[in-house]
């Protein structure tokens, strides 16, 4: 079933409270996803030359300065870490594709899930209040986020399997739904284009498939629109970039959605009660999204 929450500021004034507006729209959809949850946070952008590399690790006992100090001799430059539970946010004026690399050598279970300038993501195992608590989401700013609350049919419940996903650069990727095709395009991103998949996710591939229409200089609107020609099954995806936010359902739209916007935010959830406490609904505009229809947004300036 699963559930999907996003939120993206136009007014700036109101980042300082990104967490606390978000905590209760993805608590809010726990029925439709209880067994794990995650999210994607655009904020805190790195220095000017620097990237972040968001990693978890299964053990929340793992040694992360010791492998931020090992993947700085691999690259052979400055690792700053910050830990948080079972995630590190690691940055460096490093290439993050090598970061990622150092990293991910050291330990078959260490899997890094985002990389960017202003993109982390987080996820557990756990309903999405614990999840929420474990991360402080609540204390978190920013400038839009993106959530996800599973139920897990077809897989099993592990962090890995959750979402959001990411395989691009300050992109993210969550899903509703199912893709047909995700085996076949699988085998074709990867020999054709050199993405890596780190799940059997489908979503991993939606994600994929969007970052390849993106290198190719493709908008996020645009890519969104390719998915229509390029996937098949019955999806509603919510994107999100580094200035960018945007919404797309499959021709059937079998998957419920709603979309509210005011002047100060774009929100969208698989049902309108997650939306009924943020600041202004009764006078936003409310719809529900057309089928095989790209909404998107974006714009948002961030300093360093």
């Amino acid at each position: 079933m699963c559930g999907i929450v996003g939120l993206y500021l136009k007014n700036p004034e109101l980042d300082a409270r990104l967490g606390r507006l978000f905590v209760p729209m993805l608590v809010e959809m726990t029925d439709r996803g209880p067994d794990s949850a995650g999210f994607a946070i655009y904020h805190d952008a790195a220095q000017p030359g620097r990237a972040k590399v968001t990693a978890f690790h299964p053990d929340p006992g793992f040694d992360w300065p010791g492998a931020a100090a090992a993947a700085e001799r691999a690259v052979g430059q400055a690792v700053e870490a910050r830990v948080a539970d079972t995630h590190c946010v690691l940055e460096s004026g490093a290439d993050p594709a090598a970061l990622a690399e150092a990293l991910e050598a050291q330990d078959q279970r260490l899997q890094v899930v985002s990389v960017g300038e202003l993109i982390e993501i987080y996820k557990e195992v756990g309903t999405p209040e614990c999840v929420a608590k474990r991360f402080r989401l609540e204390e978190m700013t920013g400038s839009h986020i993106i959530g996800h609350t599973r139920m897990a049919t077809e897989s099993a419940v592990t962090t890995a399997g959750s979402h959001p996903f990411s395989t691009g650069r300050d992109l993210c990727l969550v899903h509703n739904g199912s893709l047909s095709n995700h085996n076949n395009l699988r085998a074709w991103l990867s020999a054709h284009r050199g993405i890596r998949f780190r799940t059997e996710n489908d979503t991993e591939v939606g994600a994929a498939y969007i970052t390849s229409r993106l290198a190719e200089g493709r908008s996020l609107h645009e890519a969104l629109e390719d998915c229509l020609g390029a996937l098949d099954g019955f999806y509603t995806f919510v994107a999100g970039t580094r200035d960018g936010f945007a919404v797309l359902r499959d021709p059937i739209a079998c998957k419920p959605a709603v979309l509210a916007e005011t002047e100060d935010y774009v929100a969208f959830a698989s049902e309108y009660r997650a939306l009924a406490r943020l600041p202004g609904i009764d006078g936003a505009r409310v719809w529900e999204p057309e089928p095989a229809t790209v909404y998107s947004w974006g714009g948002r300036k961030h300093a360093a």
